[in-house]
């Protein structure tokens, strides 16, 4: 198949055509999850109805934050104080790129003295703000987020928590030994889709809970983009994919099943993208005039001046702009051939997982996908749930009719700009309230929640490198 083909058939499901296996129903980057009680849900005439909750916090308190790290996720974050400025002050910035950190620094009238470059320049001056919220790199959580605590600071807190079990132990150990309230960014859990799953799973809907068949589709630019050309490539350098990518949906997993996790097996490689794959005179760079260009899915060019997508690590000073993105790919890694880079994520995951009282998961990750989201299959003892991240549908065996939860979120004005289908923007919303009131139960994703699922991650990379099955121990 040539590319222009495969692209069409891309297309063509990123645009919504229906395919026979609702699984493999196509749909943008989908849905996210947050606590039951965030939505009020009812089962009506076939339909699975849902009053979604305002993103508006229940709170008077306006918080004033610092953001460390000004890239696509602070700013992300950091732009709910536009939409809510009554609730969330932006009053200091940290970055190493100056363009970014006076960037975010102009847009929300951050003085001077509260623009810093490296992190630890934040923590020498005396405490200026509510919380601190940390969208570094990978390796650059664990130790701004040990100060902010010591220093009287509350923690909204990127995923992965943090590149080692230890570390996340340590987390947690620092949130009970200075009293703080940490949030790791498990944004599925705020999203209406995940709520209203996990609603129909623990009102019986399906009857007990057996086992859990649940895929993550990278999609296979996507995987280009951030697991062999970018930030996420190396293991060492950042963390295990299965916490890097899918820590989501261990998280996920854990908060349906409502269940400790005892055991996990897991296996996976890199199969494809490795020096040896690489076609025949195939360059460094694709930019290098490489033969294989026209035809090559994975191709930079193709990505980021044709398709102009995954461009916010740019920093553009116009998106519309080829030539200025064609200066980027050719002057970073994001121009590399995928088989010359120096990557070693897997690029195929599965795992198995056994909960208390006998139940199962399954979970795959894939990067040879034309899409991404997330695809469900729920077994219980009296019913069964499919969903593809934005519609999910509940069978019931004895009266064979079936029930529909399918809500465009997006739709909905308020929800419109925040990411995971509504949740990045309703977990600070839960944080604000959080914060305010100092309470932690304020979140769904609590601190010993999110670090209960990283633990799932590091044992599933113990078993598949070991090649046995781990115990999870929390």
């Amino acid at each position: 198949m040539i590319r222009r083909d495969f692209l069409k058939r891309c297309g063509l499901i990123a645009t919504g055509v229906a395919l026979t296996d609702p699984m493999a129903m196509a749909s943008e980057m989908l849905g996210g999850t947050s606590p039951a009680e965030a939505a009020d849900l009812a089962f009506d005439d076939g339909q699975i109805k849902a009053n979604i909750r305002s993103l508006t916090p229940s709170t008077n308190k306006q918080i004033t934050a610092v953001v460390i790290g000004a890239g696509n996720r602070g700013r992300l974050y950091a732009s709910y104080a536009e939409r809510f400025p009554d609730h969330l002050k932006i009053v200091g910035v940290s970055d190493i790129l100056e363009s970014r950190k006076n960037a975010m620094g102009d847009k929300h009238g951050i003085p001077q003295e509260h623009r810093f470059g490296h992190y630890r320049e934040v923590f020498e001056v005396p405490k200026f703000a509510d919380v601190v919220i940390i969208s570094t790199p990978d390796d650059k959580h664990i130790e701004p987020c040990l100060k902010a605590m010591e220093l009287g600071y509350d923690v909204l807190l990127e995923k992965p928590a943090a590149q080692t079990e230890a570390e996340c132990r340590q987390i947690l150990a620092h949130t009970k030994k200075y009293n703080r309230i940490v949030a790791i960014c498990h944004v599925l859990r705020y999203a209406p889709y995940f709520i209203a799953l996990k609603h129909a799973v623990a009102t019986g809907e399906i009857g007990e809970l057996v086992n859990i068949q649940h895929m993550e589709p990278i999609q296979y630019a996507h995987m280009a983009h951030s697991y062999v050309r970018g930030n996420w490539r190396s293991e060492k350098a950042t963390t295990p994919i299965i916490l890097a990518k899918s820590c989501h949906d261990l998280d996920i997993i854990r908060w349906i099943v409502d269940k400790p996790c005892l055991t996990i097996a897991a296996d996976g490689s890199l199969h494809l993208f490795k020096k040896e794959n690489a076609p025949e005179g195939a360059p460094l760079r694709c930019t290098d005039g490489c033969p294989h260009e026209s035809t090559c899915p994975y191709s930079a060019i193709d990505i980021y001046v044709n398709r102009k997508q995954h461009l916010g690590v740019f920093d553009l000073k116009d998106r519309k702009d080829e030539n200025e993105i064609m200066e980027k790919i050719k002057t970073t890694g994001y121009g590399r051939c995928v088989y010359h880079c120096d990557n070693d994520q897997p690029d195929h995951y599965v795992s198995q997982m056994t909960f208390e009282d006998g139940k199962t998961a399954s979970f795959t990750m894939d990067a040879f996908t034309p899409w991404g989201g997330r695809r469900t299959r729920i077994m219980g003892t009296t019913g069964f749930i499919e969903g593809d991240g934005t519609t999910f549908t509940v069978y019931d065996f004895r009266s064979n009719k079936k029930k529909v939860w399918n809500m465009d979120v997006v739709d909905a004005e308020e929800y419109k700009g925040s990411g995971h289908g509504g949740g990045d923007f309703a977990l600070v919303r839960d944080f604000i309230e959080a914060v305010a009131t100092q309470d932690s139960s304020r979140l769904s994703s609590t601190i010993e929640a999110s670090i209960e699922s990283h633990i799932m991650g590091f044992a599933a990379e113990k078993s598949r490198k070991s090649d046995k099955k781990a115990k999870v121990k929390l």
